[in-house]
C-alpha cells in the first residue's frame, strides 16, 4: 500500500463521515485511474429510502457512462467497507478492476451484531463469492477502528432519534 493509496482510503473515511452526517448509513468510495488519478468519489445516500443508493453501485455506473472497457479494467476502487453482493455484481459486470476495502462485511456484521442492529434481508457475501475473478485487497487494519467507530456512532445516534 503506497502514500497515495492510502490517501484514497482516508478520502473514503471521509466520505463516510460525510455520509453520517448526512443521516446516512457511513460509507464512502473512491474510483481511481490506474495512473492513480481520482475520476469520481460517492458516499451512501440510502437515507433517501432508495436502500439501493450505494456508493459502490454509483461508481458502477459513473464508470459505464464514462469510461472505457480498457480504463475500467485498470481502474480501482477503494472503499471504507467491503461491496455487497449488489455492489459486487454492479462492480463485475461493468468490469472494473481491482477493490481495496477497509473493513470487512465479516467485520461489519460482527460489529452491528455487537450493536444489536437487526441483520440485513440480504445475505453478506465476500467479493470473491459474487464476482470471483475480481482482485480484491482488505481489510486494512489500521483504518478499520474509525470505520467501525462510525458505525457506532451512526447506530447510537439512530437509537437516540427513535
Amino acid at each position: 500500500m503506497n502514500d497515495a493509496e492510502l490517501q484514497n482510503l482516508h478520502r473514503c473515511v471521509e466520505l463516510a463521515t460525510e455520509a453520517l452526517e448526512a443521516g446516512d448509513e457511513p460509507f464512502g468510495s473512491v474510483l481511481v485511474t490506474a495512473d492513480g488519478t481520482v475520476l469520481a468519489e460517492e458516499r451512501n445516500h440510502v437515507g433517501s429510502g432508495d436502500r439501493t443508493r450505494h456508493p459502490e453501485f454509483a461508481l458502477a455506473r459513473w464508470a459505464a457512462t464514462n469510461m472505457t472497457i480498457e480504463e475500467r479494467a485498470a481502474a480501482t476502487v477503494f472503499t471504507s467497507g467491503e461491496h455487497c453482493p449488489m455492489c459486487a455484481a454492479a462492480h463485475g459486470w461493468v468490469g472494473l478492476g481491482r477493490i481495496v476495502y477497509i473493513s470487512s462485511s465479516k467485520q461489519l456484521s460482527a460489529w452491528l451484531a455487537e450493536l444489536g442492529v437487526p441483520g440485513s434481508p440480504v445475505q453478506s457475501l465476500p467479493i470473491h463469492e459474487v464476482v470471483p475473478s475480481l482482485v480484491v485487497e482488505g481489510p486494512i487494519p489500521d483504518l478499520a477502528e474509525q470505520v467501525r467507530d462510525l458505525h457506532r456512532r451512526f447506530y447510537s445516534f439512530s437509537r437516540a432519534a427513535s
